[in-house]
C-alpha cells in the first residue's frame, strides 16, 4: 500500500482581548503527529502548562504502528499531566491545558483528546466534528437539558470537566478511522470554534488553500471580537500523484 501524502499548515493568533497567547501547536512530519493545546490558569500558568505538553510530544520517537504511536502520545500527555499537577501543587495555584492530537499512518488516522479543543474532518465538502467536548455545557446537551444553540451563549460554556494537569489522574478519549484521499483534518482551540460556527468553517475550508483558510478564519474571529487565543492546524491527505485544485498552495507543489 502506498501511504497517502500529507500536507499541513498551522497558525496561531493572540486574539483581540488577550495579552498572552496560551495556545500552542505541534506538527511533525517525522512523527506523523499534529497537536493543538490550549493552556489555562492565567498569568504565566496557562502557557507554561501548554508548553509542557508540547515538550513531551516533541520528545517522542516515530513508531510505524498507528496504535503504538497513539499509545506513546497518550503516555506523553499523562506524563505532562503529572508534571503540571505537581507544579500547580508546589505553586499553590491551579493550571492546566486542553489537548487534541492527530496521528496518521498510511491510510488510517487516530485522534486523542482532553478538554474542548476539537478535531474536525472535512470530507466530500462536508464538515464532521470528530471530538466531543469535555465541558459542563456538553454534559447538559447530552442530558437533554440544553440545546446546541443555547450552549453558544451559556455562561458556563468555558467550564471544562477534563483538562491536562488539573487532577492527579487523567482520562483520555480516542477514536480511529480510515483516511481517504482528499480528506482534510482540522485541529483547533475554542478561540476558533467558539467564535465562528461550523457552517462557516466548512465553507472556508472547502474553498481556500490551507494557508488562506487559516488567514480567513483568523480574520473572521477578529471581526467578531476574537475574545480568546486562536490556534489551528490543518492537515490534508492525497494520493502521491494527485493535487486537489484550491486545496494546496502552489508553492507546496513540486
Amino acid at each position: 500500500m502506498i501511504p497517502l501524502k500529507t500536507e499541513w499548515h498551522a497558525a496561531t493568533d493572540v486574539g483581540a482581548r488577550r495579552e498572552v497567547n496560551e495556545d500552542r501547536y505541534f506538527a511533525s512530519d517525522a512523527l506523523g503527529l499534529w497537536a493543538v493545546v490550549d493552556g489555562m490558569g492565567g498569568t504565566s500558568c496557562g502557557d507554561w502548562a501548554a508548553s509542557r505538553i508540547i515538550d513531551e510530544l516533541s520528545a517522542l520517537t516515530p513508531v510505524d504502528d498507528l496504535d503504538g504511536m497513539i499509545a506513546d502520545a497518550a503516555g506523553a500527555i499523562r506524563k505532562a499531566n503529572s508534571i503540571i499537577f505537581n507544579e500547580a501543587a508546589a505553586r499553590g495555584d491551579q493550571m492546566g491545558s486542553t489537548a487534541v492530537v492527530l496521528v496518521i499512518r498510511h491510510d488510517r488516522f487516530a485522534v486523542i483528546w482532553v478538554g474542548d479543543s476539537r478535531a474536525y474532518l472535512e470530507r466530500g465538502g462536508r464538515l464532521y466534528r470528530l471530538t466531543r467536548d469535555h465541558s459542563h455545557v456538553q454534559e447538559l446537551i447530552d442530558g437533554g437539558l440544553l440545546s446546541a444553540g443555547e450552549a453558544e451563549s451559556h455562561p458556563l460554556r468555558h467550564v471544562l470537566t477534563r483538562a491536562v494537569g488539573v487532577h492527579e489522574a487523567i482520562e483520555i478519549d480516542m477514536l480511529r478511522d480510515t483516511l481517504q484521499p482528499e480528506d482534510l483534518l482540522l485541529l483547533c482551540s475554542d478561540g476558533l470554534h467558539g467564535v465562528i460556527g461550523e457552517t462557516e468553517i466548512e465553507s472556508i475550508l472547502t474553498s481556500a488553500s490551507l494557508s488562506e483558510a487559516s488567514r480567513i478564519m483568523i480574520e473572521r474571529c477578529h471581526a467578531k471580537g476574537a475574545p480568546d487565543n486562536i490556534t489551528m492546524v490543518t492537515v490534508t491527505a492525497s494520493e502521491p500523484t494527485l493535487v486537489r485544485f484550491g486545496r494546496l498552495d502552489p508553492e507546496m507543489v513540486e
